[in-house]
């Protein structure tokens, strides 16, 4: 007779849903939309002005360029004037619009591209934040086997699970609630919520999480958290409040960009109504008012921001470094605080045997050690049973047939091997039927140095242990050493991992503050809790479990190699090539962009006050104002592209290493 473990529920009825897109197509968005079209048509006009071509050829083609890039901005700067504000999109197109009234149309339309691919890009880093939020619930599965009292069960859906529920999860499937194991033994990779590299081993009172996954054995599990409640749904929820509390992101421009439309506004009017007032010309005040807003146009402050960050974001990007937009290039100097996540970021999150230590007096050596222990764990799946049988691979070993295998979750394996039945698993479970002082102190020892340790018996005696340890990234320790150089301060570490394995590699690295145990609301609260101390502080993370304290950070670094999609979409900057000594380098890249911002400004508020003057003063020509005004532009814009030379990737790597 079958017993309820081994029974699978009936395969629904009816064809299934088809799941909506994961990710929203970029022409989806209207931004990007009018953008392109904008763009299109500006790339068509403009050969055919620069070549003479008949006016009837390019006007329209202008004139369209204007309607499809500057309508939506446009509207958008009306409606902020209904509300008493005035934002500097509305300005641009005004100013394209006077560009354009006296014959500078290439300059008007310029502008105008410009804005709309800037509105673009920001719609659509939006919209994949957004699909990566949506994204992460589909950790958590859609359905779980709910135990019915006598031997009953039912395929319900996770939402209506309640606090006190029984749920039956087989092998392999993910947890359909956080709760507790009231029955069963098995390993659970729940990676996603701690980021521990390797699976946890879970009995009778141990804790679990909705969305990770089963290992081989199965669980009962007594549901202790509302669905809405688990800790997947709170992930969800902490980066949605992070991303909308965080500090709006703004370009020192912007941030006096109110003070600075309405003054030129206002001195435009004034331009343009008192000498009228005095009995000058209509025309010769129009175009002087014109020729003001030409030269006091912020066309000049604006590229003086812009290049320079778009520079070192095009530098960074050769070199594997994205970042996501010129705001988290600036924002990325201003950091005087890390956070380093452990399993992935500062290690490569894969096991790898370090330590192969026969028992005195077993008469083994190192590879016949670890060739026994690889024959019996070559048919498992478990994580350090491949790492144990890819370092007999490297190291060469032939491995033994085996028979008899079997495998007992969060225990070990056994396995005949050449005649001897050979055991490998936890100490901890193995030494129960197993004479463990020969081996006590081995084990103590290994796991005093932050190793993960697996027991090998021989006929049921121990013959030696193997100790295992997640890779440190060989350019880890350079990382840590250059972001306290920029900073000022030593990192911290986040983890979700043990604290011994934790303390033990933060001694590596040269971390002295270790947060070890970490739930993602326990990362993220310690990322704000220095936020409202008034550190600007840089996370760096590559899980699911990294993302709310990404989201909160002033400035998250998600690591592209293995790294979550919600962390990469998450995450203002992903390291792509997973080069963790580009960080200290691109920290200081930005710097060295914020210092020619500021010498731009100083550049363009030069040209622009002594335009204005001469404009004011006296009567400054409308074509030197247009070159002086586009003069300024080409000297502020030339300047911010010396951080696209190879040169300036280089020394940004030397300064960062120190």
């Amino acid at each position: 007779m079958s017993s309820v473990l081994d029974r699978r529920p009936p395969p629904s009825a009816g064809p299934r849903p088809v799941p909506p897109p994961r990710r929203t197509q970029v022409l989806a968005l209207p931004e990007a939309r009018w953008a392109v079209a904008s763009l299109v048509l500006f790339l068509v006009a403009l050969p055919l002005e620069l070549l003479d071509a008949p006016v009837w050829t390019w006007g329209p083609l202008f004139a369209a360029t204007y309607i499809t890039g500057g309508w939506e901005p446009g509207w958008e700067g009306l409606k902020a004037l209904r509300n008493r504000t005035l934002d500097v999109d509305l300005l641009m197109v005004v100013a394209a619009l006077g560009a354009a009234a006296i014959g500078q149309v290439l300059d008007g339309a310029l502008l105008i591209v410009i804005f709309a691919t800037s509105g673009a890009l920001e719609a659509v880093a939006t919209a994949r934040t957004a699909d990566s939020v949506r994204g992460l619930l589909d950790l958590a599965p859609a359905t779980a086997v709910r135990l019915l009292p006598g031997s009953g069960e039912e395929t319900v859906s996770a939402d209506s699970l309640r606090v006190g529920d029984t749920i039956l999860v087989r092998p392999g499937e993910r947890i359909g609630a956080d709760g507790q194991v009231i029955a069963g033994v098995s390993d659970v990779d729940q990676a996603t919520v701690t980021g521990e590299p390797l699976p946890a081993a879970k009995q009778p009172g141990d804790e679990v999480f909705a969305g990770t996954v089963n290992g081989a054995g199965a669980l009962r599990v007594r549901v202790e958290r509302d669905p809405a409640d688990s800790v997947i749904a709170r992930i969800v929820k902490m980066v949605e409040e992070a991303s909308e509390t965080k500090a709006p992101a703004q370009l020192f421009i912007e941030k006096i960009e109110q003070r600075y439309s309405i003054g030129m506004v206002i001195a435009t009017l004034a331009v343009f109504a008192i000498p009228l007032t005095l009995g000058e010309d209509l025309r010769a005040a129009l175009l002087r008012a014109m020729t003001f807003m030409i030269v006091a146009s912020p066309c000049a402050v604006v590229l003086s921001t812009m290049p320079p960050l778009l520079s070192a974001i095009a530098n960074a990007g050769r070199h594997g470094v994205l970042a996501k937009s010129a705001v988290v290039m600036e924002r990325l100097g201003q950091v005087d605080a890390a956070a380093l996540d452990k399993t992935g970021t500062l290690t490569e999150g894969t096991p790898y045997v370090v330590d192969i230590r026969p028992v005195p007096g077993s008469g083994l050596a190192e590879n016949t050690l670890l060739a026994l222990a690889a024959a019996a764990e070559h048919p498992s799946e478990h994580p350090l049973a491949r790492a144990v049988v890819r370092a007999a691979h490297e190291r060469g070993l032939t491995l033994a047939e085996t028979t008899g295998f079997t495998s007992a979750p969060g225990a070990g394996v056994t396995a005949t091997v050449d005649g001897h039945a050979i055991r490998v698993g936890s100490p901890a479970r193995l030494t129960l039927t197993a004479d463990a002082d020969p081996v006590g102190g081995l084990v103590r020892e290994l796991e005093d140095r932050g190793r993960t340790v697996v027991l090998v018996l021989r006929d049921g005696a121990p013959v030696g242990v193997l100790g295992l340890s997640d890779g440190l990234r060989p350019d880890a320790e350079a990382t840590v050493a250059g972001l306290r150089r920029l900073t000022g301060r030593t990192p911290v570490l986040l983890t979700g991992d043990n604290e011994r394995a934790a303390r033990h590699l933060a001694a590596e690295v040269g971390i002295t503050d270790v947060r070890a145990g970490l739930l993602p609301q326990d990362k993220a609260a310690a990322v704000q809790r220095w936020g409202a101390e008034g550190r600007r502080v840089l996370v760096v993370g590559d899980g699911v479990n990294d993302a709310p304290a990404l989201a909160a950070a002033h400035t998250g670094v998600a690591m592209g190699g293995a790294g979550s999609d919600l962390a990469l979409e998450t995450a203002d900057v992903v390291v792509v090539r997973d080069e963790l000594a580009t960080i200290p380098a691109v920290v200081d890249l930005s710097r060295r962009a914020r210092r020619l911002v500021i010498q731009n400004l100083v550049i363009a508020g030069t040209f622009i006050t002594g335009l204005v003057a001469w404009d004011l003063i006296g009567t400054l020509p409308l074509p030197l104002g247009v070159a002086g005004h586009e003069g300024s532009t080409v000297i502020v814009g030339l300047n911010g592209l010396r951080l696209l030379r190879e040169r300036a990737w280089t020394k940004a790597v030397d300064r960062g290493a120190g």
